[in-house]
């Protein structure tokens, strides 16, 4: 990449944000437009402009973002959106930090020096980037005691993620401890979830079996348990009856609507019976569904009660009268054995997995050893056409491999924006596929929560975006150019692939100014929901309960949010001492980040769960490891230019080492358990222990019809059923 085709990239993606947020601007004021720009203080029953004022000013929302307290972003996202942000200003805080030193101290050093005019091998663009060249370490000679410079910055990076990671693990423990001390009652706080029970012993039920367990360890404040069922069939009718009962909503409104026209009586809503309304009789749709009704209330009713009889697993959740017991409870060995009565802390209602609770102990070790090969294999082969595409979408590989586009890319204006954007929408893209099929791995584990399942895929996307990404890409940029040295001279492997960091500098300063300049300002005017909101509205929905699905946020999407963090500060890490320049990008990365995502959690996302912070240390544990890439990296770049005092930079491995074990020592424990204080503080209100038990029944086991009868065939499973 050429310098013109570098402020190409950066001239047109900043002016693309600069578009997007004047759109947000005029957007945001509109009336009509409120549920895409504030559908979280909406659903709080709170004023779309509650605490600001509609304005014309394109830079009120970022005075109100910055003017936000940490207890506002709580009380509208939850403490894992304040976690979230003290990730974002730690990041933040931490690449500010180096670049007030490693700026005005390394681009002096650098750029006084002359090694680009006596060799052209260490370049950061292939000899055709040479005003950055001169301000990296590639300007530096082999042996040279300028490079004491960048040693002692490489320290300077290190300590002072140290110091602030340090800060942040004790400011959100804080955060949880005040979380999990509130003297608001949570269900969660006031029930275990238990796993691995044995067999039933003869002349007792599995209900039976649960009550005396732990009314014998806990006689005092235990309260009730729930078994754990089998709902298969019972979620397939429940979700058949849900879907009628909007279709029939659907054609009730589609029909008043006619009658509103003046239509006659005839425009009564018909559809035909087969495969996409497309064949079969043609029916009364609202007759058709309410019969359809009415067959499936007592169809549902009748399996509710043949799997709370019939179909109980060997899990159950337990309730407590006392949080205290509750907590203990879930960090507490209860048997001998590892594989029998396994209890944990209860996950939130709206979290719970229930078809991965019945899973066995042994079962889910398999599984996590299986899922671990596969995402293994997956990184493997996803390497393969992420380093090809690398390599390939290179202008001059373009020309060299697929010369039939040779007269093409020659075009000027074509050869700027395929070099600018090119490598990086390719990348971006590969990225984008990969969530999903990870939470569902995740989820295979039998993992028993949403909050769990989405840590664990983000730890792999991690890895992933390691691997795939960072490494991939770097040897990708020089992969059909070293190939052949490679193979003629093997001992030669390291020398080049520690030549290739530098010679991708510049594709990750556009990779990074892409993603905050043209995502975070997608993010910011949602002009992706806003179109698909206002296509549906007019087209589709019919009402009110389809038109706010239309618009429903969704949450915060910590799942693909956190590792693309991640990879942004790793990357940045591995080149802020080589390549300083690429500090300031990364600043604007994340002050955009905290600025924007701010604004969007205290007006836009609703949060789907609440694990009150469990996902600090799982964040902060893979920011030391990119600190760990950082330093060897450092080893490794020293090495090549023949420093004889390199062998001073293997203290830094080791020495986060021993920071990761000090932390997990510290503050682990208190993320992985309630601590015993946290839950021993006063509640506000004596908690209602049988609203605490029904809100952990999943929906398609509550009866609507009669809930005396359901209670009556709940209680009887209670006295009489046996389990074979």
């Amino acid at each position: 990449m050429d310098f013109s085709s570098f402020l190409t990239s950066l001239a047109t993606s900043f002016l693309i944000f600069v578009v997007l947020m004047l759109l947000f601007t005029w957007l945001s004021r509109k009336p009509g437009n409120s549920v895409i720009y504030y559908p979280n203080r909406i659903l709080k029953g709170m004023d779309p402009w509650e605490g600001g004022k509609r304005t014309r000013n394109p830079f009120a929302w970022i005075r109100e973002a910055i003017s936000s307290s940490e207890d506002e972003v709580i009380s509208m996202s939850g403490v894992d959106a304040a976690v979230y942000f003290v990730f974002l200003s730690t990041a933040l805080g931490i690449l500010v930090l180096s670049g007030i030193v490693l700026l005005p101290v390394l681009l002096p050093v650098a750029a006084t020096d002359k090694n680009l005019k006596i060799s052209a091998n260490s370049t950061t663009s292939n000899n055709t980037f040479n005003d950055l060249d001169k301000l990296s370490m590639g300007n530096i000679q082999e042996k040279s005691n300028r490079l004491w410079a960048f040693v002692f910055a490489t320290y300077w990076v290190s300590f002072v993620t140290y110091y602030l990671s340090w800060k942040a693990y004790n400011h959100v423990s804080d955060l949880r401890a005040s979380a999990l001390k509130s003297s608001d009652v949570k269900v969660e706080q006031f029930a275990a979830l238990v796993r691995d029970i044995p067999p039933v012993p003869e002349g007792k039920t599995r209900k039976e079996q649960v009550d005396s367990y732990f009314k014998a360890i806990y006689p005092d404040t235990f309260y009730r348990s729930m078994v754990v069922t089998d709902n298969k069939q019972a979620n397939k009718i429940w979700e058949e009856l849900e879907g009628y009962k909007k279709k029939l909503a659907r054609a009730e409104a589609t029909y008043e609507d006619s009658k509103a026209k003046g239509s006659p009586e005839s425009a009564r809503p018909m559809h035909r019976t087969g495969f996409l309304g497309l064949v079969g009789d043609k029916v009364d749709s609202i007759e058709y569904f309410n019969e359809n009704i009415n067959e499936l209330i007592p169809k549902l009713e009748a399996e509710q009660k043949v799997t709370l009889r019939e179909k109980q697993q060997a899990s159950a959740i337990v309730f407590f009268t006392s949080r205290v017991t509750a907590a203990a409870a879930g960090q507490s060995l209860h048997d001998q054995m590892a594989d029998s009565w396994t209890v944990i802390d209860a996950p939130e209602p709206r979290q719970i997995i229930w078809k991965n609770l019945r899973i066995k102990f042994y079962s889910r070790e398999i599984r996590q050893y299986v899922v671990y090969f596969i995402v293994a294999l997956t990184i493997f082969f996803y390497m393969i056409p992420i380093t090809f595409v690398s390599a390939i979408t290179t202008l001059k590989n373009l020309e060299k491999y697929l010369s039939f586009l040779k007269p093409v890319v020659e075009i000027v204006a074509v050869k700027t924006v395929l070099e600018a954007y090119l490598p990086q929408l390719a990348l971006i893209i590969f990225l984008a596929l990969l969530p999903k099929l990870l939470l569902y791995l995740s989820k295979t584990e039998g993992i028993p929560s949403e909050s769990h399942a989405v840590r664990a895929a983000c730890g792999k996307f991690f890895y992933f975006t390691i691997l795939n990404v960072f490494i991939g890409v770097t040897i990708g940029s020089t992969l059909f150019d070293a190939f052949k040295t490679i193979q003629d001279k093997p001992k030669e492997a390291i020398s080049i692939l520690a030549k290739s960091l530098p010679s991708s500098a510049t594709f990750f300063l556009t990779f990074v100014a892409l993603k905050f300049f043209v995502g975070y300002g997608l993010e910011l005017s949602r002009l992706v929901p806003f179109i698909i909101f206002h296509l549906k509205r007019k087209y589709l929905c019919k009402t009110e309960a389809e038109v706010k699905e239309a618009w429903f946020p969704g949450e915060f999407g910590y799942i693909s949010r956190v590792p693309g963090d991640l990879l942004i500060i790793t990357i940045v890490l591995c080149y802020s001492v080589i390549a300083p320049i690429i500090l300031p990008f990364g600043v604007l990365y994340f002050a955009f980040g905290w600025l924007i995502l701010r604004n969007q959690a205290l007006k836009v996302y609703v949060p789907a769960y609440e694990s009150n912070g469990k996902m600090w240390p799982h964040i902060q544990i893979r920011i030391i490891a990119a600190l760990i890439i950082f330093q060897l990296t450092m080893l490794g770049y020293f090495g090549g230019k023949k420093f004889h005092y390199a062998p001073i930079i293997v203290v830094l491995p080791i020495l986060s080492l021993i920071f990761i074990f000090v932390c997990q020592k510290k503050f682990y424990r208190s993320f992985q358990s309630i601590a015993l204080e946290a839950a021993s503080h006063e509640l506000k209100e004596s908690p209602n222990m049988e609203h605490i038990f029904r809100a952990y029944i999943p929906p398609s086991l509550n009866c609507e019809k009669d809930e005396d009868q359901f209670e009556d065939a709940l209680s009887q499973v209670s006295r009489t059923t046996s389990l074979v």
